[in-house]
């Protein structure tokens, strides 16, 4: 991600330690945890996807799952459960014993908005999960359909002034949703959005031509891409100087700045639910930082999401990046109103 333009990087916006987690990755263990964490692994791992196939989230997921299975010499599945704004998942998870055979891993912007979005979450990111590590995303787009008329975002506002533009959301409370509802606010264009269960689908949707304009990773789009059926406009979340999309202009390039464009960072994370030992939150968290250097699949899916620096967190690290990010995302659903119908 891009300093200059964009705003900080991961890294970058990680300089407070806050502890968010109630000691559960760092609390003292006690002696049957301690017992836990020295036999771990003993049998199959499951981690559970909160997006759909065709999302950055679950090439993400397996990518991670492949490399485990290999270094912890033990099956490891990957189960995907979307919807409920990654709460489905997200439950089942944070209900399951803390003894380092479930893991989440979702898009950190859902869990951020559960409690603002949701009259009642079925569980509290900040108390029933434990952080273990993130990976970011990389490059992220807006795209629009082939024959929609417009090749800039400023002839996109015109269009959207004229009449209602059709917007695909990969998940309700995303970085991406806000950015359109801001941009309507701005600037007075008709952006209609329509929810969706992650990037694959919504893809689908934009190359059948039914909606005019989307966003997502450049996994979740690339096909696309690649068949002309879309084409970026405008890019929301990375580095412009990217070599994979050559001349697609950032938010700040194109005028537009403020929290709603420039702080709501996205990226994969990994839980566990809340009293995970603390070793195997270590030795997760380790493996993790590993797979971006040593494994060939999860390298080629950062490769081809576009990540250029800062690929993974874990650690203090990944503390302050929650503490950085997730009141950006709160704030901003409320200041926009956002809610689910």
């Amino acid at each position: 991600m891009d300093k200059k333009n964009t705003g900080p990087t991961l890294t970058d916006r990680m300089r407070r330690r806050i502890l968010l987690v109630g000691g559960g990755a760092v609390a003292g263990a006690s002696l049957p945890s301690i017992a836990i964490a020295q036999a771990w692994p003993s049998k199959p791992i499951r981690i559970v996807a909160a997006q759909a196939p065709g999302s950055s989230n679950d090439a993400t997921a397996r990518a991670l799952a492949e490399y485990l299975a290999v270094e912890l010499k033990t099956p490891v599945v990957v189960e995907n459960k979307p919807g409920g704004l990654g709460m489905i998942a997200a439950d089942v998870v944070a209900r399951s014993a803390p003894d380092g055979y479930t893991f989440l891993i979702t898009l950190h912007s859902q869990l951020a908005q559960a409690s603002v979005l949701l009259k009642k979450a079925p569980i509290d990111p900040s108390k029933d999960l434990t952080p273990i590590g993130a990976y970011n995303t990389g490059v992220s787009l807006a795209v629009v359909k082939k024959d929609l008329p417009v090749t800039n975002l400023k002839e996109l506002v015109a269009l959207a002034k004229k009449r209602p533009v059709s917007v695909g959301n990969y998940g309700i409370g995303s970085g991406w949703q806000m950015m359109v509802m801001q941009l309507a606010k701005q600037t007075g264009g008709q952006f209609d959005i329509v929810n969706y269960k992650g990037t694959g689908p919504m893809a689908l949707d934009l190359m059948a031509g039914n909606i005019d304009m989307g966003a997502g990773s450049m996994v979740g789009l690339a096909s696309g891409m690649q068949r002309g059926s879309f084409r970026p406009i405008v890019m929301i979340q990375g580095n412009p100087k990217n070599p994979l999309v050559p001349g697609v202009p950032d938010w700040a390039e194109e005028g537009y700045k403020g929290p709603a464009f420039q702080n709501l960072l996205e990226s994969n994370m990994v839980l566990a639910p809340s009293g995970i030992p603390a070793e195997v939150v270590r030795r997760l968290g380790d493996l993790i930082r590993a797979s971006a250097r040593d494994s060939e699949r999860v390298k080629a899916v950062l490769s081809q999401l576009g990540v250029t620096d800062s690929p993974t967190l874990t650690g203090p690290a990944l503390k302050d990046f929650i503490a950085q990010t997730w009141p950006a995302f709160q704030g901003m659903t409320r200041e926009l109103n956002i809610v689910v119908e």
